[in-house]
């Protein structure tokens, strides 16, 4: 059983944007994300917090996860698409990394279907 590192991004989002956000995340970004070859495990609105969202990523390792994400955020694919509309809706956002299973990987696709 090989361990993959999952990237958990929380987004802390501008009050009453979540619909607009989820909207740019599931029409754009995370179809981008997937063209990319990045492993979205799941993303959607935080149950939470009317303002929060999520998005869980999966990675070989703490360099992959490097080197994925700066060939992608340095992209013109992102600068000049999703980002003009995502940016501008996020207050803040925090990552917190961990090593998972695969089955976990597959428990978190599974009951999180928005990815």
């Amino acid at each position: 059983m090989t361990k993959r590192l999952i990237e958990i991004r929380s987004y802390k989002l501008k009050p009453g944007q979540r619909d607009a956000f989820h909207a740019a995340a599931t029409e754009a970004a995370v179809p981008l994300l997937k063209q990319w070859k990045m492993d979205v495990v799941a993303h959607g609105p935080s149950p939470h917090d009317p303002d929060a969202y999520y998005l869980i990523r999966a990675y070989d390792d703490l360099d992959d996860l490097r080197r994925q994400q700066q060939a992608f955020y340095g992209s013109k694919d992102w600068i000049e698409g999703p980002s003009t509309a995502i940016v501008p809706l996020v207050a803040s956002f925090l990552n917190t990394v961990l090593w998972v299973s695969p089955e976990t990987i597959g428990d978190l696709r599974r009951s999180n279907p928005a990815a």
